[in-house]
Parts: C-alpha cells; structure tokens; sequence
C-alpha cells in the first residue's frame, strides 16, 4: 500500500452501492442477436472488440474499418446525401422529433449500453438522454427558422434585393469521443441532419455499441439509413481518413488530437469545430451557500466519476468559508456510494480504462509525494471493479503538481483558498484552457459580474456545468485551447451549412446611368451614401 492509499484508508471509504436481486448482467443485455443487427451496417474487414469496465470482461467483437471501408461508407453516404438534402425542411425536422420520442420510450435499453461501454452510474447515464432528448426537441422545432432563406437591406434599398439561403455542406466526417458516446455522437449529429447532410462517424471502439444503436433508432425514426455511416477503428488509422474525405469535421477529444483534425482540415480547406479538453474552475464566493455549494460541487467534480470535459477539477473557495465548506463536501464526498449494477441507486461508477486509472492515481500520488493533503478518497476499489476510484479532494495544492495544471479527467479536485476576488479570477484564468467555469454567491449581480470577466465558453452561477450546457438555444464550447466554434443555439446548426448571398438588381444599374459621367455618378453615390447615414439605415 502506498503512502497516498494509507492516508485514504485512514479517512474512511465510500459506500457500495448494493446491486438489486436479479439484476442485469452484460450477457442479458449484449446479446449475440443485438450486436448482429447492430453491426450489420458496418463495413469492416477486420474485426475488433470493446470491453465493459464494471468488469474487464469483453462486450462484444465488432467489425473494423480499413481505409478502403472509409472510403466506400463516404461514397454511399455522398450518393443519399443529394435526395436527403432535397427533402423539405419540416419533414428532415419530423424525423429528429420522432426520435426524441423514440429515445424516451426506449431509454431502458440506452441507459444499459452506455453504462456497460462507460462504466457510468445510472443517473449520469441518463443525463445523456435528456440532452439527447432536449436537442432533438430544440432542432426539431427550431431548424425551419434557422433555415429559411432571410431577407437584407440590399446596397441601395428598394433597387438591390438581397437574400442569405443555407446549403447543407455535403457530408460531415464525426470523431466522437468515449466518455458520452450518446450526447456526443448523435446529439452532435442531429443538427447536421437536419440541415441535409449525410453523416460518416467514427465513434470510439469501446463505446461503438451505443453510436450504432442510435443510428438504429434515427432510421426507425425515418432518417434513410445510406445517410448515416458508421465506420469503427483505431483513431489514428481511422480519423485521418474520416478528414481526408469529409466535406466538414466535427471532433470532440483532447487538444493534442484535435490540433492534428485542425490542421488535417487545414490542409484540405474545409471547416472544422473543435471541443477540447478543460481545467474548469469553480469559485465559491464569501457570501455563497455553504451548504449549497458542497452539493453542487459534488455533481460538478464527480458526474461520470469526473469524466467530463466541462467537470470541475479546481476549486476557489473564500478564506472566510473555506473550513465550512470543506468540511461539508467532504462528509458528501465520502457518503457517495460506488456501484457497478444496471440500476439506480449508485452515485458514482468506474472509470472508462487503464490509461485514465493510471493518470489519476499519478495525479494523486504525486501531489500527495510533494505534501498535498488528501481530504476524502485517493485510493482505489478494485474490490467493486478493475477500474474503480474514491472521489478525491486535495488540499494544498500548488503549481509544481501535475494535478494543478494538467487535465486529470477523473474524480479529482483540488482545492484554493482565496481572499481577493480579482485575484482569484487572475487565478482561474491563468490556464490554457477555457472551457467551462462556476461561481456561487447569494448576490446575482456579482455573480454575472464575476461570469464575464471569466474566459470559459460557458460559466454557471450556482451550479456546475448543466444549466448552460442544457440551455440548448444559447451556444456551448470553448476558448482557448478549449476548441473552435460552438454547439447548440443557431451557431450550432449554421455550423454545418455553406451562406450564400443572392442580390437581385432591379430598374437602374449600380453604374453611370441616364447619361451620368462616372465624376458625376461618384458624387451621386457619395450624396446617396450620406443620406443613408443620416436615414439610420444599416
């Protein structure tokens, strides 16, 4: 035992989650009939497998893709792409809406297959659903506004008629991640769907099984089933084909990936959005809610057992509260039961695989080694599961730790105390990344102050990451080495389209006319030009 894993033992170990009488296995549920059907699509040569990690044991083998394969699901997909495209609006809309229906009659059988391929507790799993469910609603009502063609003021009202329309790009190449294989792997490709665009994704080969069973209910929904591709292997065999034939990328993933989707799209000259990985911050203000804000910052660090790009790993907390704070989200911490069963009931699963267990315990040891303070956690439970790991909170924390600057992505916070407030945004801000930020307080004006001066794409006032990442109108992403452009909202759809102006010139050219000189017709556009300034016109 090392040193670290005494010190946690000493603290007291969570609870277990008990797993109900009967309850499901991963054999119930990945049945040799569902993997065929699911898998039927693919075009692989080769086969894989992915694995469960509540246990370690194999999920199921999967087909995988060659470049050749890549290439031939990017061919089927651009030969549907032009009737889909052609397809009214309001019906490519229909389809995301019979989805949305689909999802939450069926979320029994989702929620089994994202905890099986994540390791997830239940709870977080149907987190996914609902912003499946909340998108699909959104695009599905939203799209024909975002789409219709939109009138502007020509050059010369009345005489120059103007209109922006919205073109689907052809087909979009996706690279989604493991660590929310429904949200963002279909909850990222419903909008380019909707605006008529073929789809060819390539999900993570761990968590294949989800992508492929939301592809299975999208055409049960009405989407042609050429229009959606799925190609399935390693990401670097596999995603630079995907770049090489897209007409768009859309990548979720870390930073050192996404620099090589970026300049692999680069070079081809085609658009790009990014969402990258984050050092989030959470600033508890002297005047905040204790009690409040330990809950909060119990589902803001360990939701998906910490991975998730916009969780908390850093936490500002006032001198003044720091002690009661501390205290009470630690008691939380520490009474969060671990389970590994089908069902509700745990408050924290597993980590996803071997490479994010050996990153946290790293993070752990070494700030431990150079004299952090383990407050709750820091050891792992290999009695629940091969990849298991207590929600840990560090106290003292400073600079020369990995832990303080390096992105963890597991259930580990480390904690700040502060007394000035332009201090500790300096201090939040004093990172690479900018991806999603917190403040509490009881004071609403403070707290927005504080959000804008924050360089995060999202910051939440009194709460962790949902409430703007569900706000689905308003745009989510990042800044910084956070990523490039935005989800949800209009930029989320626009994305995924090419504008094109159309004017339309009517009675007099915009050149010398009536006989005009081209002296005369510079001093008629001139005079023109001040008139409309003076008019308000825009």
């Amino acid at each position: 035992m090392t040193d670290s894993q005494a010190t946690a033992a000493a603290l007291g170990t969570n609870p277990t989650a008990a797993a109900p009488a009967g309850a499901r296995t991963a054999a119930d549920v990945v049945t040799p009939e569902l993997v065929a059907r699911l898998t039927k699509s693919v075009a692989g040569s080769g086969r894989t497998a992915n694995h469960a990690p509540f246990t370690g044991e194999q999920l199921a083998e999967l087909p995988e893709s060659t470049p050749e394969d890549v290439a031939a699901a990017f061919q089927r997909a651009r030969a549907a792409q032009p009737d889909w495209a052609a397809t009214p609006v309001r019906a490519r809309a229909a389809v995301l809406l019979r989805f949305h229906d689909l999802v939450l009659q069926r979320q029994a059988e989702i929620l089994d297959l994202i905890q099986l391929e994540t390791g997830k507790a239940r709870l977080h799993a149907h987190e996914e659903v609902q912003a499946v469910a909340v998108a699909a609603r959104h695009y599905g009502r939203k799209a024909p506004s975002y789409l219709r063609p939109k009138r502007h003021t020509g050059v010369v009202p009345v005489l120059t008629k103007t209109t922006e329309l919205r073109h689907p790009r052809g087909v979009v190449g996706q690279i989604a991640p493991w660590n929310y294989p429904l949200e963002l792997s279909v909850g990222d490709a419903l909008p380019a769907f909707v605006t008529g665009n073929a789809v060819v994704m390539k999900p993570d080969t761990e968590t294949a099984l989800t992508a492929l069973w939301a592809r299975d209910l999208l055409v049960e929904a009405g989407l042609p089933a050429e229009v959606f591709q799925i190609v399935i292997g390693d990401g670097p065999v596999v995603g630079p084909e995907v770049v090489k034939h897209a007409d768009y990328v859309s990548f979720t993933g870390s930073t050192r990936t996404g620099r090589e989707v970026a300049q692999g799209a680069a070079a081809r000259l085609i658009g790009v959005s990014l969402e990258l990985g984050g050092k989030n911050a959470m600033l508890v203000l002297h005047d905040a809610d204790v009690e409040k804000a330990a809950a909060g910052a119990v589902r803001a660090c360990f939701s998906s057992a910490g991975q998730l790009c916009i969780s908390i790993e850093r936490l500002y907390v006032h001198e003044s509260v720091a002690d009661d704070f501390l205290e009470r989200f630690a008691a939380r911490t520490k009474a969060m039961r671990l389970g590994n069963s089908l069902a509700y009931g745990a408050d924290m699963g597993s980590l996803v695989g071997e490479r994010q267990l050996e990153t946290v315990t790293r993070h752990v040891e070494e700030a431990v080694a150079k004299g952090a303070r383990l407050v709750a956690g820091g050891v792992a439970r290999p009695d629940i599961g091969p990849l298991f790991y207590e929600p840990t909170i560090l106290d003292g924390v400073e600079s020369p730790m990995a832990v303080c600057t390096e992105e963890t992505f597991g259930p580990v916070v480390s904690v700040y105390r502060f007394t000035d407030e332009d201090d500790v945004i300096a201090q939040a801000n004093a990172t690479p990344y900018g991806l999603n930020s917190s403040v509490w307080t009881k004071d609403a004006r403070r707290g927005h102050a504080v959000a804008a001066r924050l360089r995060t794409g999202t910051v939440n006032i009194n709460e962790g990451y949902a409430p703007a990442y569900g706000s689905v109108q308003a745009p989510m992403g990042g800044m910084k080495d956070s990523g490039l452009s935005r989800r949800h909202g209009s930029e989320g759809i626009l994305k995924y389209t090419e504008a094109q102006t159309v004017s339309q010139q009517r009675l007099l050219p915009l050149a010398p006319s009536f006989g005009m000189d081209d002296e005369k017709y510079a001093a008629f556009m001139s005079a023109s030009l001040k008139a409309m300034k003076a008019l308000r016109l825009r």
